[in-house]
């Protein structure tokens, strides 16, 4: 029985694999995924210069399609009101280890690049894991007020 869900379209059945296929199984979604959370891109030109190249509509629809599932922000920046940037949600930084069973799984099974990525993922899983999520931290840590003196 389809089952909708509050922030999204209709599902064909509850199954949590079938949610995961649906938000995260286009082409494109996981691979802006890993662009922001492996390379720190942040910005639509820093997507469009990724490897694979992908085209403008599509980048824009996989975005918004990730803005509205929770997985990706979208923020101002201060210094130019019209440049946008891109950022993981906690939402979306949990998605670190699926990516990287996900590397480490084509990595055993199809011949690919970025051995070096791929060793020091099997050398220490849970340290890689680990840097990853700081270095998101860093960059969405959101500078604290001081409180005004009286």
């Amino acid at each position: 029985m389809p089952r909708k869900n509050a922030a999204g379209p209709e599902r064909r059945s509850g199954c949590p694999l079938n949610a995961s296929v649906e938000i995260l199984g286009d082409r494109w979604s996981l691979l802006i995924i890993r662009d922001m959370m492996l390379r720190g891109f942040r910005t639509y030109k820093e997507f469009l210069g990724s490897y694979e190249r992908i085209a403008t509509n599509i980048l824009a629809d996989r975005l918004q399609k990730l803005i509205t599932h929770g997985i990706v922000t979208i923020h101002r920046t201060p210094s130019d009101g019209r440049k946008v940037i891109y950022s993981l949600t906690p939402k979306g930084i949990d998605l670190a280890p699926v990516l990287t069973e996900m590397v480490l799984w084509a990595a055993a099974h199809e011949d690919t690049a970025n051995q070096p990525l791929v060793r020091e993922m099997r050398k220490d899983k849970e340290k890689f894991m680990s840097a990853v999520r700081q270095r998101w931290a860093e960059a969405n840590r959101v500078p604290r007020r001081l409180p005004r003196r009286p």
